[in-house]
Protein backbone atom coordinates (compact mmCIF):
# COMPACT_ATOMS: atom_id res chain seq x y z
CA UNK A 1 0.00 0.00 0.00
CA UNK A 2 1.30 3.56 -0.66
CA UNK A 3 1.69 6.23 1.52
CA UNK A 4 -1.13 8.22 -0.57
CA UNK A 5 -3.52 5.45 -0.29
CA UNK A 6 -2.57 5.14 3.11
CA UNK A 7 -3.96 8.78 3.12
CA UNK A 8 -7.17 8.21 2.04
CA UNK A 9 -8.12 5.32 4.48
CA UNK A 10 -8.31 7.94 7.18
CA UNK A 11 -8.93 7.74 10.86
CA UNK A 12 -11.99 5.31 12.21
CA UNK A 13 -12.05 7.02 15.71
CA UNK A 14 -13.58 4.65 18.11
CA UNK A 15 -13.06 6.66 21.57
CA UNK A 16 -11.48 5.54 25.18
CA UNK A 17 -12.98 1.48 24.96
CA UNK A 18 -12.62 -0.93 27.68
CA UNK A 19 -9.58 -3.30 27.25
CA UNK A 20 -8.44 -5.82 29.27
CA UNK A 21 -4.85 -7.69 29.16
CA UNK A 22 -3.67 -10.44 31.72
CA UNK A 23 -3.55 -7.73 34.82
CA UNK A 24 -4.82 -4.67 33.68
CA UNK A 25 -8.30 -3.47 32.98
CA UNK A 26 -7.97 0.03 30.76
CA UNK A 27 -11.16 1.71 30.65
CA UNK A 28 -12.53 5.07 31.06
CA UNK A 29 -12.29 7.52 34.21
CA UNK A 30 -15.40 7.55 36.76
CA UNK A 31 -16.01 10.44 39.34
CA UNK A 32 -15.52 7.21 41.65
CA UNK A 33 -11.74 7.62 41.08
CA UNK A 34 -11.03 10.73 42.40
CA UNK A 35 -9.85 9.71 45.96
CA UNK A 36 -7.54 6.78 43.55
CA UNK A 37 -6.59 8.99 41.77
CA UNK A 38 -4.97 11.74 44.57
CA UNK A 39 -3.72 9.38 46.75
CA UNK A 40 -2.04 6.92 44.54
CA UNK A 41 0.36 8.95 41.68
CA UNK A 42 -1.12 12.44 41.50
CA UNK A 43 0.30 13.70 44.73
CA UNK A 44 3.32 12.39 44.58
CA UNK A 45 6.00 14.60 43.36
CA UNK A 46 7.84 11.81 42.60
CA UNK A 47 5.74 11.11 39.69
CA UNK A 48 5.73 14.77 38.68
CA UNK A 49 9.06 15.22 37.96
CA UNK A 50 8.01 12.19 34.44
CA UNK A 51 4.89 14.57 33.64
CA UNK A 52 4.09 18.16 32.78
CA UNK A 53 1.61 18.57 35.20
CA UNK A 54 2.16 19.84 38.86
CA UNK A 55 0.99 17.13 42.23
CA UNK A 56 -2.53 17.79 43.37
CA UNK A 57 -3.03 19.39 46.20
CA UNK A 58 -6.66 17.58 47.19
CA UNK A 59 -8.96 15.08 45.96
CA UNK A 60 -10.53 18.18 44.35
CA UNK A 61 -8.43 19.09 41.99
CA UNK A 62 -8.49 15.54 41.06
CA UNK A 63 -12.01 15.94 40.82
CA UNK A 64 -11.75 18.59 38.39
CA UNK A 65 -9.49 16.83 36.53
CA UNK A 66 -11.63 13.61 36.15
CA UNK A 67 -14.69 16.08 35.32
CA UNK A 68 -13.26 17.67 32.21
CA UNK A 69 -11.60 13.91 30.77
CA UNK A 70 -15.63 13.31 31.44
CA UNK A 71 -17.11 15.80 29.02
CA UNK A 72 -14.13 14.70 26.39
CA UNK A 73 -15.29 11.46 26.43
CA UNK A 74 -18.01 12.68 24.45
CA UNK A 75 -15.45 13.04 21.57
CA UNK A 76 -15.04 10.07 19.75
CA UNK A 77 -11.06 11.47 19.08
CA UNK A 78 -10.61 11.64 23.26
CA UNK A 79 -7.99 8.74 24.04
CA UNK A 80 -7.69 8.80 27.84
CA UNK A 81 -8.08 5.56 29.97
CA UNK A 82 -7.69 4.86 33.42
CA UNK A 83 -4.91 1.67 34.60
CA UNK A 84 -6.63 -0.68 36.71
CA UNK A 85 -4.58 -3.31 38.34
CA UNK A 86 -6.26 -5.58 41.28
CA UNK A 87 -9.27 -3.95 41.42
CA UNK A 88 -7.62 -0.33 41.92
CA UNK A 89 -6.91 2.85 39.84
CA UNK A 90 -3.22 3.06 39.64
CA UNK A 91 -2.93 5.28 36.86
CA UNK A 92 -3.73 6.56 33.46
CA UNK A 93 -2.49 6.38 29.56
CA UNK A 94 -3.76 8.67 27.31
CA UNK A 95 -3.29 9.22 22.96
CA UNK A 96 -3.01 13.47 22.74
CA UNK A 97 -2.04 15.83 20.14
CA UNK A 98 -3.67 14.35 17.30
CA UNK A 99 -3.15 14.63 13.81
CA UNK A 100 -5.50 13.77 11.03
CA UNK A 101 -2.94 14.79 8.27
CA UNK A 102 -0.02 12.53 9.55
CA UNK A 103 -2.20 9.73 10.83
CA UNK A 104 -0.01 10.38 14.19
CA UNK A 105 -0.64 10.42 18.09
CA UNK A 106 1.33 10.51 21.10
CA UNK A 107 1.52 8.38 24.01
CA UNK A 108 1.17 9.75 27.84
CA UNK A 109 1.51 7.45 30.55
CA UNK A 110 1.82 7.82 34.35
CA UNK A 111 0.97 5.17 37.74
CA UNK A 112 2.13 5.48 41.23
CA UNK A 113 5.47 5.07 42.91
CA UNK A 114 4.09 1.71 44.71
CA UNK A 115 3.59 0.42 41.39
CA UNK A 116 7.05 1.10 39.51
CA UNK A 117 9.22 -1.99 38.08
CA UNK A 118 6.35 -4.03 37.59
CA UNK A 119 6.06 -3.91 34.10
CA UNK A 120 2.49 -2.67 33.88
CA UNK A 121 3.25 0.68 32.19
CA UNK A 122 4.63 -1.57 29.29
CA UNK A 123 1.98 -3.97 29.39
CA UNK A 124 -0.11 -1.19 29.20
CA UNK A 125 1.12 0.73 26.54
CA UNK A 126 1.58 -2.62 24.55
CA UNK A 127 -2.51 -2.80 24.19
CA UNK A 128 -2.90 0.90 23.40
CA UNK A 129 -0.10 0.88 20.55
CA UNK A 130 -2.89 -2.03 18.71
CA UNK A 131 -5.64 -0.25 19.67
CA UNK A 132 -4.82 3.00 17.99
CA UNK A 133 -2.48 0.99 15.09
CA UNK A 134 -6.08 -0.38 14.99
CA UNK A 135 -8.00 3.03 14.41
CA UNK A 136 -5.47 3.63 11.47
CA UNK A 137 -3.19 5.68 13.49
CA UNK A 138 0.74 5.40 11.45
CA UNK A 139 2.88 6.90 14.13
CA UNK A 140 2.87 6.71 17.65
CA UNK A 141 5.41 8.47 19.59
CA UNK A 142 6.26 9.85 23.05
CA UNK A 143 9.17 11.83 24.79
CA UNK A 144 10.16 11.54 27.47
CA UNK A 145 12.44 14.20 30.13
CA UNK A 146 16.24 13.00 29.45
CA UNK A 147 16.55 12.05 33.24
CA UNK A 148 13.75 10.06 33.10
CA UNK A 149 15.09 6.54 31.74
CA UNK A 150 12.99 4.09 32.83
CA UNK A 151 9.93 5.82 30.26
CA UNK A 152 12.36 5.15 27.66
CA UNK A 153 12.71 1.63 28.73
CA UNK A 154 9.17 1.41 28.52
CA UNK A 155 9.08 2.52 24.95
CA UNK A 156 11.50 0.54 23.76
CA UNK A 157 10.02 -3.00 25.24
CA UNK A 158 7.05 -1.84 22.96
CA UNK A 159 9.21 -1.86 19.82
CA UNK A 160 9.21 2.45 19.68
CA UNK A 161 13.07 3.58 18.23
CA UNK A 162 14.68 5.95 20.02
CA UNK A 163 14.24 9.32 17.27
CA UNK A 164 16.84 11.71 19.19
CA UNK A 165 17.17 14.36 21.86
CA UNK A 166 14.49 17.23 20.94
CA UNK A 167 16.69 20.55 22.14
CA UNK A 168 14.32 22.59 24.74
CA UNK A 169 11.31 20.94 23.26
CA UNK A 170 8.88 20.31 26.46
CA UNK A 171 8.52 22.54 29.23
CA UNK A 172 7.29 21.34 33.06
CA UNK A 173 4.78 22.68 35.17
CA UNK A 174 6.66 25.30 36.60
CA UNK A 175 7.41 26.70 33.19
CA UNK A 176 10.95 25.48 32.69
CA UNK A 177 11.49 24.35 29.54
CA UNK A 178 14.01 21.36 29.03
CA UNK A 179 15.87 18.81 26.25
CA UNK A 180 13.30 15.86 26.05
CA UNK A 181 14.07 12.26 24.01
CA UNK A 182 12.27 11.09 21.84
CA UNK A 183 10.63 7.87 20.84
CA UNK A 184 8.32 6.77 18.03
CA UNK A 185 6.95 3.45 16.07
CA UNK A 186 5.04 3.24 13.12
CA UNK A 187 2.50 0.59 11.62
CA UNK A 188 5.33 -0.95 9.47
CA UNK A 189 7.11 -1.87 12.38
CA UNK A 190 3.95 -3.64 13.77
CA UNK A 191 4.95 -6.88 12.37
CA UNK A 192 8.12 -6.82 13.73
CA UNK A 193 6.39 -6.66 17.24
CA UNK A 194 4.50 -8.94 19.48
CA UNK A 195 1.62 -7.41 20.70
CA UNK A 196 -1.19 -9.09 23.21
CA UNK A 197 -4.67 -10.07 22.49
CA UNK A 198 -7.02 -7.16 23.07
CA UNK A 199 -10.28 -8.01 24.74
CA UNK A 200 -12.59 -4.94 24.00
CA UNK A 201 -15.47 -4.54 26.23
Amino acid sequence: MSIWEGAVMGLKHKGTQTMKTNRLVLRRFTPDDADAMFHNWASEPDVAKTVTWNTHESVETSKEVISMWLNEYQKEDTYQWCIEYSGEAIGGISGLEVNEELRSVAIGYCIGTKWWGLGIATEALRVVIDYLFDIGFNRIWGVHNIGNSASGRVMEKCGFQFEGIIRQGAVNFDGYIHDVKQYAIVASDREQNSMPHLHHN
